[in-house]
């Protein structure tokens, strides 16, 4: 184990080493760039009619002789800077044909985040190794940051809107949905009272109050699921099972769509017989059961098959990051062409 343990350690120290000497020489690695984007507005409604905001690099401008901005006081002048996306290719060429512009420029919070995200992500891969304290700290930061944002997310579109705006609307319009249009209905207290009722599962005492909230979702889940389940899965695979054996076509007799409703219907059907219970498994009824396993077994590892293909597509994108976005080692959309 102590071997074992030196050989892991040389290499994670021999990567620290190359990574550095990569980031601190040549073209560097793992930057993030942005483009600045200056934009200024100005009012050319006249006095006392509503404003009329006209930007001031944009084709209105001309129409409007937009010029000399200091003949336009400055409460009816507006302005910001944004900072949009850019390859290390296009700082570059700005670089290179202007030598200290501030077009294109590097952004340091940005580029501490991807260099986060790589340590995160290698982080989360040093499992493979062995549990281990980074990727306990990695996991639970995840797991951490993404309930704490679906939950900012559900208070914001779910519990404002759907909850506190129909009980007061005009105090979630004052200070949080300006464009909130609902009036009262203190029906929905009802919920409200539930929600309560079903957070009382914290408290050090009566716990037992939450059952009547968490049994009434889950019957009013399971009750509107059922239905659904009816009809997108098990009515729409009846309907999708009902189908010629015979085909034609424009042509006359299809035989490959028709060999293809042959093994449609059969497989429907062997399936169903395995799973009929009412006669012995034994004789013509066990071989047609055992050729429904078969199709049974077919069907199972497709779909576990397609699950590992998406699994895999997630590694594939991550290692893309951490070649193309991190380590700079991949160019496959030529964003760092020429530097």
């Amino acid at each position: 184990m102590q071997g074992r343990t030196i050989v892991w350690t040389l290499i994670f120290v021999i990567a620290a080493v190359w990574i550095g000497l990569r980031a601190t020489t040549g073209t560097g690695m793992g930057k993030v760039y942005v483009k600045r984007i200056d934009q200024q507005f100005v009012n050319v409604a006249p006095v006392g009619e509503a404003p009329e905001w006209i930007e001031v690099h944009s084709p209105e401008a001309e129409t409007h002789d937009i010029q000399d901005l200091s003949r336009y006081p400055l409460e009816e002048r507006i302005g910001w800077t944004y900072y949009d996306p850019a390859s290390p290719r296009a700082w570059a060429e700005a670089e290179k044909a202007a030598p200290g512009q501030q077009t294109y420029v590097l952004s340091p919070p940005r580029t501490i985040g991807l260099w986060i995200a790589a340590m995160f992500t290698f982080g989360i891969f040093s499992f493979l190794y062995r549990d281990n304290p980074f990727y306990k700290v990695a996991e639970a930061v995840v797991v951490g940051m993404s309930a704490a944002y679906w939950m900012v997310v559900a208070f914001h579109t779910t519990l404002l809107p759907n909850l506190l705006g129909k009980i007061w609307p005009a105090w979630i319009q004052s200070w949080a949905m300006p464009g909130l249009k609902e009036e009262r209905n203190l029906l929905y207290v009802v919920p409200l009272v539930l929600g309560v009722m079903l957070l009382w599962r914290l408290m050090p005492r009566g716990g037992w109050i939450s059952r009547w909230p968490l049994a009434l979702f889950i019957g009013v889940f399971c009750g509107l699921r059922l239905m659904g389940y009816m009809h997108a899965d098990f009515l729409a695979q009846i309907r999708s099972a009902i189908m010629p054996l015979a085909v034609f076509g424009p042509d006359g007799f299809d035989f490959w769509e028709s060999l293809r409703s042959f093994f449609m219907i059969g497989g429907v059907l062997v399936c169903l017989v395995y799973f009929f219970f009412s006669f012995e498994h034994k004789g013509f009824v066990g071989k047609t059961a055992k050729v429904g396993i078969w199709v049974l077994m077919i069907t199972f590892g497709a779909g576990f098959g397609y699950t590992v293909m998406g699994r895999i597509a997630l590694l594939a994108i991550r290692l893309e990051f951490i070649f193309d976005d991190w380590l700079w080692l991949i160019d496959p959309t030529e964003q760092r062409l020429g530097i």
